[in-house]
């Protein structure tokens, strides 16, 4: 068979890329019997492209963010402070709510150097004061050794 002559002609499993399989290929041609080669190769092609994943914005953040409010105090303060730290939240809220805040506390955790109150939004003056009156005024927690945040 002479090579110029089967370049002009080519079949559609030889029309499509190489890395589709050719079943792939004669079931778009069986199903679309009127249509010529190079619209079955951009069918399949379509077909077999590769799904594109969503983008997303890759960050990290160094240190504590501006919606976490670092409250320093010694290791009893903080013991005695996380056993009723879920009524904490409750009445932090509670606080800030009266004041007409728009910032509520979503939790409360603690580490080596005092606890973190982590918010819904980013703290003004105002809330880190009412955070911080709370938090000094509770009956079993030694407000001396309670920094300010």
């Amino acid at each position: 068979m002479d090579n110029s002559a089967s370049n002009k002609t080519k079949s559609y499993a030889q029309a499509s890329k190489q890395n589709a399989s050719m079943a792939d290929v004669i079931k778009i041609k069986e199903t679309f019997s009127s249509v010529n080669v190079k619209e079955i190769d951009q069918i399949n092609n379509i077909i077999s492209r590769p799904s594109k994943s969503k983008p997303h914005i890759q960050m990290t953040t160094k240190g504590p963010s501006r919606k976490q409010v670092i409250i320093p105090m010694i290791k009893d303060n903080i013991n005695k402070f996380m056993k009723n730290s879920s009524i904490h939240v409750t009445n932090l809220n509670r606080n800030l709510r009266n004041t007409k805040s728009e910032v509520l506390v979503n939790f409360i955790h603690s580490n080596l150097l005092g606890i973190t109150v982590v918010t819904n939004k980013v703290l003004l003056n105002s809330d880190l004061l009412i955070i911080e009156k709370y938090v000094k005024n509770l009956e079993n927690i030694d407000s001396i050794q309670v920094e300010s945040p």
